[in-house]
């Protein structure tokens, strides 16, 4: 659709534009017919002259940037679709800055109006009362004020004296270890404190959410700072954590800080949920916290609306002092694109967004409990609207490779090779999950216990992406898709390595970034192992057996790149989700290789042979010549001497030349040629290198598939019996060269006559000459 059609506002905009690069335009022409000549560049003038950007060309990239460019089929809208009540917001930005050119009179009470009315309503909404709020760009701006606020609540001469009374009593602020990273290098940085004024609180190691904060612990750590002189200043819960949404015990926290004085701060995503007609009764303890900070744009889907931080505090004074709060209307009119909006969209249509939110987490949730392989990281309380997912394979012993890293003492050796597979390969489907439904809005992330997850967390995505229910059933399905390529490729893994690891000739190459089954690469007879540098033979070798195993047109993907901090060259296999008869791969692997290298070589060798051969003539012919003239004289030389000699006394001289045997390698007369009119034999040449036999595979059975015999499914006339056969009968002859398969298989050319029984006979007697080396069997006839 046209986008001046779908967006009044941007058409209004757009043809604003058009009519000033019109005025533009009209104006630069006009300069130029009264200068007579051609203006070289309509600059800005002042400090951006010389720029070569005119204001025409300015004004039409941004109509470019709106609308896309006219040339383009079909025309696309290049602005984000951000709908109506992201246009109230956008708007609130432009009409601040109309307001504050009104009397300062009328813009004091604008402002003032604007900023009680936005608190309040906010205040209403997520059940916070008597609290003032403070809107903020960046979202951690709002606690380093709070810091700050406390810090000159609970020293009194900080005004005064400053960084002397911290000297004398050092502040402690208190951070979980699940707290959001760098949170409290800023603080420290904002208010020029030292990175020893921050504590680091461990979360829960035995009991609850290994991401909640250890209350217990944290208490130790106050007293233990008070003892030594300190002054517990503030502390940093979270009501849904930046990794996977878990809410601390606020409750317990609020009760600890209250008793030893210390202010409560609160963030985090889940207290878009104290909109709610039901909220967990975890969260609802943040009411009665000190502050919050809250992202209402995220959550609601609104751009450039700021974050706001609510706190209850009697002293204005000192909010003052602090930064909460300003005399400057500039400053109360931040809240002005939130004014609008949150009007735009009314109580309902906020709680319905959230609402929304919420339930497309516990939708995913409950379909991903019956998948198989998929395990949830989810706290008891199920109140959180962030859905944290992974892959996981049980080991032998029925127990997840998590809970096996838990309990390292207990845990088999392989644990942490299944591990790191594991986080490799929900990399992997992270990345292919957001490929495939980019509106879910999923990240990938790497946590210190559980590993590598997969995290939905629509409330911060959903209402700006507009994810919907059948995004999330889609979602699932792609789950359930990829888990068989995960399951299988991961049983692979540590089976591929030890048959490499048992193969003469090949490295098994550790890759940590690789998802496929492996990496391995051949080591040749000239490989430096011990050298990093560029090996021309290895990538020769290499680039060789990725171009034959592609050939072979199986399943498996092969790639060829460079050793994980090497230059070498490896050869890099790929996912699967077949049962892949990993013995066969790494044979095939071996033996191709080893057949490109003595290829390689053979005619390396023939080339040094070659050229040896010929010096070895050019020495045999110089001989010859010398003992020429022995047997001739120096008188049959001479021009007219020799001529009448040879006319009275003609020499019997015999030809002698020299034939250069390739087979061989070998410098031969050719006297056998010229006297005997037949050229020799020469010595065997050396056998050519061919790899071992092939195993017999099903008609439109792929390579490295595993072998179906003895599967009830096939009958016993079926092809697998008939390749039975075929064995037994090359085990009779001593292999295929000595008998025809073609004259004794069922499925020969129908035409092909039938071989006589003296023939068959013939056949089994020169076998039965050998009774030790081949078995004795049936009469040929049961090979039918």
């Amino acid at each position: 659709a046209d986008a001046t059609i779908a967006d009044p506002t941007l058409a209004e905009m757009g043809k604003n534009l058009k009519e000033a690069m019109k005025m533009l335009e009209d104006s630069q022409r006009r300069t130029e017919e009264e200068n007579g000549k051609k203006v070289v560049s309509g600059d800005i003038p002042g400090p951006l002259q010389g720029s070569g950007q005119d204001m025409v060309s300015i004004l039409q990239l941004v109509q470019n940037l709106m609308h896309g460019d006219e040339d383009e089929e079909p025309q696309s809208t290049r602005i984000q679709n951000i709908g109506e009540q992201g246009h109230m917001a956008l708007l609130g930005h432009s009409l601040g800055a109309y307001i504050s050119t009104l009397d300062k009179e009328k813009l004091r009470k604008l402002t003032t109006r604007i900023l009680s009315d936005t608190t309040l309503w906010l205040c209403r909404i997520f059940r916070y009362e008597n609290g003032c709020a403070y809107f903020h760009e960046e979202e951690r701006e709002g606690l380093a004020k709070i810091c700050r606020l406390a810090i000159h609540s609970r020293y009194e001469d900080f005004v005064v004296d400053g960084f002397d009374v911290l000297y004398n009593k050092k502040p402690v602020i208190y951070l979980s270890a699940a707290a959001r990273p760098g949170l409290g290098q800023y603080l420290c940085n904002q208010l020029g404190l030292p990175f020893p004024c921050l504590c680091r609180v461990p979360c829960n190691t035995m009991f609850g959410s290994q991401h909640q904060m250890d209350v217990a612990f944290l208490e130790k750590l106050i007293k233990d700072d008070i003892e030594r002189g300190r002054l517990p200043l503030l502390l940093v819960a979270n009501a849904g954590t930046v990794a996977v949404g878990h809410t601390d015990k606020i409750g317990r926290l609020k009760e600890l800080c209250d008793q030893y004085g210390i202010w409560l701060h609160v963030e985090g995503v889940n207290l878009a949920t104290l909109a709610l007609g039901y909220v967990s009764s975890s969260v609802l303890a943040a009411t009665k916290c000190d502050s919050m900070t809250m992202t209402p744009g995220p959550w609601l889907g609104l751009p450039a609306v700021p974050a706001v931080t609510l706190y209850k505090h009697d002293d204005p004074a000192l909010t003052l002092v602090a930064g909460l709060t300003s005399n400057k209307p500039a400053d109360k009119l931040r809240a002005l694109p939130l004014w609008l909006s949150l009007q735009y969209l009314g109580l309902d249509g906020i709680v319905e967004r959230i609402k929304h939110a919420c339930q497309l987490s516990q939708r995913l949730q409950e379909n991903l409990k019956k998948v198989n392989h998929i395990k949830l990281l989810v706290e008891d309380e199920l109140s959180s609207p962030v859905v944290v997912f992974r892959f996981f394979q049980e080991l032998t012993g029925s127990d997840p490779v998590f809970k096996a890293v838990l309990a390292p003492n207990m845990a088999p050796p392989t644990v942490g090779r299944e591990r790191h597979s594991c986080d490799v390969l929900n990399r992997w489907l992270g990345e292919q999950l957001k490929q495939l439904v980019p509106v879910s809005g999923l990240t990938v992330m790497d946590l210190e216990v559980e590993g590598t997850c997969v995290r939905f967390s629509p409330l911060m995505t959903a209402a700006v992406l507009g994810t919907r229910g059948e995004d999330v059933d889609q979602l699932v399905a792609c789950i359930q898709s990829k888990l068989p390529v995960l399951t299988c490729t991961l049983q692979l893994r540590e089976e591929f390595k030890q048959e490499v690891e048992g193969t003469a000739g090949l490295l098994y190459v550790d890759d940590p970034n690789w998802p496929g089954i492996g990496v391995v690469r051949y080591e040749h007879a000239n490989d430096d192992k011990s050298s990093l540098k560029s090996d021309p033979e290895g990538e020769k070798i290499h680039a060789g057996l990725l171009k034959k195993l592609n050939e072979l047109e199986s399943d498996l993907t092969f790639k060829m790149g460079p050793e994980y901090k090497s230059m070498k060259s490896c050869l890099y296999i790929g996912m699967t989700s077949d049962d892949t008869d990993i013995s066969e791969l790494v044979e095939t692997i071996v033996v191709t290789a080893r057949e490109i290298e003595e290829n390689s070589r053979l005619l390396e060798n023939m080339t040094e042979v070659v050229r040896k051969g010929i010096q070895e003539a050019q020495v045999e012919l110089q001989k010859a010549n010398e003992e020429r003239l022995l047997e001739e004289g120096v008188l049959r030389q001479i021009p007219v001497v020799g001529s009448v000699l040879n006319w009275f006394s003609p020499v019997q001289a015999l030809q002698k030349g020299r034939t250069f045997n390739l087979t061989a390698g070998s410098l031969e007369s050719t006297e056998p040629i010229y006297v005997y009119k037949a050229q020799g034999a020469g010595v065997t040449p050396p056998p050519t290198p061919s790899s071992i036999r092939t195993k017999q595979k099903l008609p439109g059975q792929k390579p490295f598939k595993r072998s179906l015999r003895g599967s009830d499914a096939l009958s016993e006339t079926s092809s697998v019996s008939h390749i039975e056969d075929l064995e037994k009968v090359e085990q009779l002859s001593g292999g295929p060269e000595h008998i025809t398969l073609e004259a004794t298989s069922p499925e020969g050319h129908p035409g092909a006559p039938t071989p006589q029984k003296d023939d068959q006979t013939e056949a089994l007697q020169k076998a039965a000459q050998h009774p030790d080396d081949h078995p004795q069997v049936e009469e040929p006839e049961s090979l039918r």
